[in-house]
């Protein structure tokens, strides 16, 4: 029988439990833990790290899972190693479900950059506002430029101390490019930091951007070790053996 782990966390993973619950497949789905209240799910539930590789694989054997499924986020590099790793070690099938990056359009203007630390060094001397839309585990290199007004926004509120003073707006998407416009100028924001995670769900603030005509700083994409991958809910499903009927 069918016993699914789903590497979870995304709006992706979401739809992709939802599918599966229906399907009536054997699955858990599993949450990093950075998130206080994440969001309920169709299937059972378990919230934290596995303990590294190791820990994973000892996971595995103990859980009798058949399939692992990497529907994390795209920069959530550790774990996605992790899985590889730990799916080689005890010849479980792996998929990742990944959405493909954005890509330039016509009006875009954007600095692309390794690492959050390079997208720090790539903001200006001169005071600027800046939008950092990267998530709270990234933020530490921009105290090295605290002549900037920084903007963040997280899904919780900060439980410590930030590295610099900020304007933390607390919010969980998806965001809309009706909203992202009104933000960026309320808070007369000239810089843009983002990671390339593609998808939907995060796109509006790089419309925005384009719209208004601001320079974007775009983290590139971690890499990864090689590992079949796909873009759709379907496509795992497919995978799993089990027809999706999305949108039904």
């Amino acid at each position: 029988m069918t016993r699914a782990l789903i590497l979870g966390g995304t709006a992706d993973a979401s739809l992709l439990a939802a599918e599966v619950g229906r399907a009536g497949l054997g699955a858990v789905y599993s949450y990093g833990g950075r998130t206080r209240a994440p969001a309920d799910q169709p299937l059972p539930t378990r919230i934290g790290g596995f303990g590294g590789v190791s820990g994973l694989a000892d996971y595995i054997r103990s859980e009798g899972i058949t399939h692992v499924i990497d529907a994390t986020h795209p920069f959530a590099a550790e774990m996605s190693r992790n899985a590889v790793a730990a799916c080689a070690q005890t010849s479980t099938p792996s998929i990742a479900l990944e959405r493909a990056p954005w890509t330039r359009a016509p009006g875009d203007n954007w600095i692309e950059v390794a690492d959050v630390s390079a997208a720090a060094a790539a903001l200006p001397e001169a005071p600027a506002k800046v939008f950092l839309g990267i998530g709270r585990q990234h933020i530490a290199p921009f105290a090295a430029k605290p002549q900037h007004t920084y903007t963040l926004r997280f899904v919780d509120p900060p439980d410590a101390l930030l590295p610099f003073a900020a304007d933390v707006i607390v919010s969980r998407g998806p965001f809309l490019l009706n909203g992202e416009l009104e933000m960026m100028r309320e808070r007369g924001i000239g810089w843009i930091v983002a990671r390339n995670s593609g998808g939907d769900g995060a796109r509006a603030k790089i419309d925005a951007a384009r719209v208004l005509g601001l320079p974007v700083i775009m983290i590139s994409r971690p890499q990864l070790p090689e590992r079949l991958r796909v873009e759709s809910v379907a496509e795992i499903m497919q995978w799993l053996g089990h027809r999706t009927c999305l949108g039904a």
